[in-house]
């Protein structure tokens, strides 16, 4: 706890501002380790190095990748165990044998560590771009702008790192120095020639693949550079022959897995040409199109199979899935939005700091009272003198300080954070800085002699990762009250005028509607909808729950909601404006301002009547103000603006908010500020920072730059504006159709919010479901299991164990166009098949099978085989009900299994039919009385469904099927996709834990295993025996034979469209 506490000075007031003093490092001091019972993470060595070490060097060695600072000399350093498992080790006495650092390379900081399916990647930022610094040469603020992936193999990292040092060779800078200001990874920043720019994560793609993989060379300029082939490229004529071959057009962009060009098998010009003569013999394509024309599918998948086919093997198969992710994962990092520092937290506003130091400093001087600090410690008074630059508890390693929900890489870093290397964790954050400077036009107020120097104006905009995700992915708030694109506005402006150092500070935010909706991405400008799902007390209860969380952090809220008040939107509006009103109006005033209505006809100007409007609000809330280290006010309060997507009209009217205040703070001053004329030097930085800032949240959640973006830029609203619009939009729609999917499932996976199995699900359903989505179905779940308990086991019965499985909604049959989500119930009597509606929350229908009934069970099990000393894996019991991806015909995590039993008087059948009778026609039902064996077998007439009938219909087809012409009736049952527990540290966001019978189950066939084995040793208690038998539920054969044509052609679109997206 000392390091919490402020130590004895002579001086009692805090000292003066200064440029912290350097970092120690641990280069030269070996620390011993010293046992205090706690986690890693939770321990400060007696040396701390509180911030992260800004150049790390990188080697190579036998045992594994070693790390240390590049300034460390030969002190500790870190080794990293090659292997998927990737173990983390300190060597405080340096390395084993003789080490030559000479050829490590130098890079800037650690991303983290990102395991996939073969093997564990370290990701390091290999350049950067520096933003500027906050008042003082000490907190500097720095972009990622590269991001390479080491894998922890040991030549494929020798490969990397070889070609890191060829980039730092290839710009005179053999290795990186503490003191250089350039940047070591960009080469042609210092050049002033064409250089080359090696890009490891990125392929320049072309429509029609060649046969050859062509890299192309991209200049600091962005212009066009000369192809350049590699090695063993065919002549060109062969070339233009295979770009023009119908078989690699099509197979390149109807393939999921790499292009024909990439692949070891890739196709010879002469194998193309027997294909296409195999396939359309002498014709010309044209025709054979037009006598094809019902065999169309058969055609394309021929294709596909001989000239670009699946991996043969799974582990091609991941490698291949894991460039993809890999690719995606460091696009999301060097998009230009995600920015660093390694001496001070930009997480955190400067208001939010001072507070945080009030706050510690009331804590510390509460233990004084209670004489329980050490004797050497003591409580400074505290008085009106501020530095805007402290940094709260100051000792404390950097990830420590740092508001969590602006930390996007806290998963990634998880195991250095968890082996305790504070000064190798570098957290990074999404958002907007720009550091800018302006001068003040003289005025009449100007006093002769007066010295006014530019004026300092910052912009620093820290995105949430909370529900994080892309526009039509993630909408509206989620149960834990966290909102989709909530984004932290600061401005910070340093006025100095005759010696006088004048900083200010204002917060704004905005954040999605905190309701329940969606929006759906497959046109232009879709309507958003309420969730049906959720109830009016669930959306007022999650805006509360909002709100409670925000408003002790920013203040009372002012409610600016830019919505149509009518139209597509009106629905959110007027959802919005009823629930608003129910909140407490001391922390929440709600305020409507119909941007479209009011700016009709480019009439941007009318944003003044909500600046007026709103004049008393600007005047209490005031903003934090600090002059010359006295503090003369705080901000008390904060304007939530949003719009639907809490962009373009979001961005605009922040943009004259931020106007409006900084006018405010100028007076404040006694200087006057210029009118918004758009001709002045104070308007051309201004509307160019807060253009930039809306374009870099716009390409953060719509990918595209921000709309509306002119009148941002030049205060002015014109034709040309208008087009850009159009052409963004049509970009952002072309994004949500397509691309936006595979783009989710890497962000949810990167910010620990799901784990590798996201990729299977996404391969099979072409899109990823909520992480938080995922918590309401198993909770959804468990209530249904326990529903169904209450409404079928007769009292006393105990319950054995309940589970939710996939089932066909017949019985009778394992392969339908209908498939249902059903509840298994097993007690120590009988096994239940519940028919759950999950809409009404009522099991609907139900069938109980006593356990003495039961005489078969279908399973699959292993076969081990060897082949030339190899062994090969094999596995029966699949359940596959499309055999259209990879994913899912995947046996392991599409198993299933069988129930046999005999057809018997005391098979009962019960479903809610909302009248007195609930008995399926023609069947022998059980009625179970208390204390009684006896069986009721009433015969109802029998009658035929009519169309009119649903009910009957539906009781008549349960039974037809239950009490078929054999006297063996079954159930078969598919696994729910397992996806393990994932608990964020500090977070209430969890999935729910598996029943304890399924738990340490990770794949679908272990659950099967155990499933199996509980019925088994269930029945065996009930003295019967139910043969166990080992075959396939349904096959892969015999799934392709009972998948319709037209089931292929609709997944044969889907891939082009959202697979072909991704290449």
């Amino acid at each position: 706890m000392k390091r919490l506490f402020s130590k004895k000075s002579k001086n009692a007031s805090p000292p003066k501002p200064s440029a912290p003093e350097p970092p120690i490092t641990g280069g030269s001091t070996t620390v011993l380790p010293v046992k205090t019972g706690l986690q890693p993470s939770f321990v400060v060595p007696p040396v701390p190095h509180p911030n992260p070490h800004e150049h790390i060097a990188l080697l190579a060695s036998e045992d594994g990748l070693l790390i240390r600072p590049h300034d460390g000399g030969a002190g500790p350093h870190l080794r990293v165990s090659w292997g998927k498992t990737a173990n983390i080790s300190e060597l405080p006495g340096g390395p084993s044998g003789s080490v030559d650092w000479k050829e490590s390379v130098i890079v800037y900081g650690i991303v983290g560590l990102m395991s996939l399916f073969s093997a564990s990647y370290l990701l390091v930022i290999t350049s950067r771009s520096d933003v500027g610094q906050l008042f003082d040469a000490s907190h500097s603020i720095y972009g990622v702008k590269s991001v390479v992936s080491i894998p922890l193999v040991k030549n494929r990292a020798k490969a990397v790192l070889s070609r890191i040092a060829s980039r730092n060779a290839s710009g005179n800078r053999p290795s990186l120095l503490v003191g250089d200001d350039d940047d070591p990874q960009a080469p042609s920043e210092r050049a002033s020639g064409p250089q080359v720019k090696f890009a490891d994560e990125e392929e320049v793609k072309v429509l029609t693949p060649l046969a050859e993989q062509v890299k192309f060379s991209v200049n600091s300029d962005d212009r066009p550079a000369s192809p350049e082939p590699s090695s063993g490229a065919s002549t060109p004529a062969s070339d233009d022959a295979m770009t023009n071959s119908p078989v690699i057009t099509i197979a390149s962009r109807m393939s999921f897995w790499s292009h024909p060009s990439k692949r070891e098998s890739s196709l010879s010009e002469a194998a193309v040409r027997d294909i296409e003569h195999s396939l359309f013999g002498v014709r010309e394509t044209s025709s054979v199109a037009q006598d094809t024309q019902g065999e169309v599918s058969e055609v394309i998948n021929s294709i596909i199979a001989a000239a670009a086919p699946a991996p043969n093997s799974s582990e091609e198969r991941h490698t291949e899935l894991e460039e993809r992710i890999l690719r995606e994962c460091i696009r999301e990092f060097t998009k230009g939005d995600m920015y660093f520092s390694s001496h001070f937290d930009i997480t955190r506003s400067l208001q939010h700091k001072h507070e945080q130091f009030a706050k510690l400093h009331a804590q510390n001087k509460l233990l004084a009272e209670l004489d329980a600090l050490p004797k050497d410690t003591t409580v400074n008074p505290l008085d009106d003198q501020v530095d805007v630059l402290f940094e709260p508890s100051p000792m404390l390693p950097l990830w420590r300080r740092v508001d969590r929900q602006f930390w996007w890489n806290e998963w990634l870093s998880k195991p250095l954070i968890n082996t305790g290397l504070h000064s190798y964790v570098t957290p990074i954050m999404q958002g907007y800085i720009q550091i800018s400077s302006f001068d003040l036009p003289e005025d009449d107020s100007t006093v002769k002699g007066d010295s006014v120097r530019p004026v300092d104006y910052i912009v620093i905009s820290r995105r949430s990762r909370d529900r994080a995700g892309l526009r039509y992915q993630r909408r509206g708030v989620d149960d834990e009250a966290h909102v989709a694109n909530f984004v932290e506005t600061e401005v910070i402006t340093r006025v100095q005028r005759n010696g006088t150092s004048n900083v200010f500070s204002y917060v704004q935010i905005r954040g999605s509607v905190p309701l329940f909706w969606t929006q759906s991405g497959y046109s232009m400008k879709p309507p958003p909808v309420l969730a049906p799902e959720r109830t009016p007390e669930q959306n007022l209860d999650a805006l509360k729950r909002h709100f409670r969380n925000t408003v002790p952090v920013y203040g009372p809220h002012t409610i600016v909601n830019l919505t149509e008040q009518q139209g597509k939107e009106s629905t959110i509006t007027n959802a919005y404006r009823e629930y608003a009103a129910k909140l407490d109006p001391k922390d929440a005033r709600y305020c409507e301002f119909d941007f479209h209505r009011e700016t009709r006809g480019m009439k941007y100007e009318n944003i003044s009547k909500l600046i007026n409007q709103l004049e008393r609000v600007f005047q209490s809330q005031g903003f934090f103000w600090v002059s010359n280290n006295l503090l003369l006010s705080k901000q008390k309060g904060v304007f939530r603006v949003n719009c639907i997507d809490c962009l373009d009209r979001t961005n605009v009217v922040q943009s004259a908010f931020a106007r409006h205040v900084m006018s405010m703070q100028l007076e404040a001053v006694g200087l006057l500020n210029p009118p918004p004329n758009g001709k002045s030097g104070v308007d051309v930085i201004f509307n160019d920072v807060w253009a930039n800032n809306g374009d870099a949240i716009s390409r953060a959640y719509a990918g595209t730059s921000a709309l509306k973006g002119d009148f941002t830029r030049t205060g002015k609203r014109d034709l040309g504006g208008l087009l850009n619009d159009g052409v963004n939009s049509l970009a952002r729609m072309y994004s949500a159709t397509f691309s936006d999917w595979f783009r989710q499932a890497v962000l949810d996976f990167m910010l620990g919010c799901r784990t590798l199995s996201v990729f299977e699900e996404f391969l099979i359903k072409l899109q990823s479901t909520d992480p938080r989505e995922l918590i309401r179905l198993s909770n959804i779940r468990a209530e249904a299991i326990a529903t169904s308990v209450a409404r079928v086991l007769s009292e006393g019965e105990t319950l054995i164990s309940g589970w939710t499985v996939f089932s066909p909604e017949r019985l009778n049959v394992k392969f339908d166009d209908r498939f249902e989500e059903k509840v298994l119930l097993l007690s120590v009597r009988a096994l239940y098949i519940v028919s759950y509606d999950y809409s009404l929350e009522k099991a609907k229908l139900y069938t109980r099978i006593p356990l003495g009934a039961i005489t078969r069970l279908e399973k699959g099990h292993h076969l081990f085989l060897s082949l030339a000393s190899k062994a090969a894996k094999y596995w029966t019991g699949a359940y596959i009900i499309s055999p259209l991806e990879e994913a899912s015909r995947d046996p392991v995590q599409n198993a299933g299994f069988s129930v046999y039993w005999h057809s018997s008087d005391q098979i009962s059948m019960r479903m809610t039919s909302y009248s007195i009778r609930n008995c399926p026609e023609d069947a022998s039902v059980t009625f179970p009385t208390a204390g009684s064996s006896s069986t009721l077998k009433p015969m109802l007439p029998r009658r035929e469904p009519t169309k009119t009938s649903t009910l009957s219909r539906i009781m008549h087809k349960v039974s037809e099927n239950a009490t078929g012409a054999s006297d063996t009736c079954f159930a078969a049952f598919k696994v729910l996709p397992v996806e393990p527990a994932r608990i964020r540290s500090g977070s209430s966001a969890r999935y729910a834990e598996p029943a304890d019978d399924l738990a340490g189950a990770t794949a679908c066939n272990q659950v099967v295993d155990l499933m199996i084995d509980i019925i088994k040793r269930t029945c065996e208690d009930a003295e019967n025996s139910p043969v166990v038998m080992d075959r396939d539920v349904v096959s892969l054969a015999e799934a392709q034979k009972m998948t319709s044509i037209y089931a292929k052609m609709e997944y044969g679109m889907k891939r082009l469209l959202w697979l072909g997206a991704l290449a």
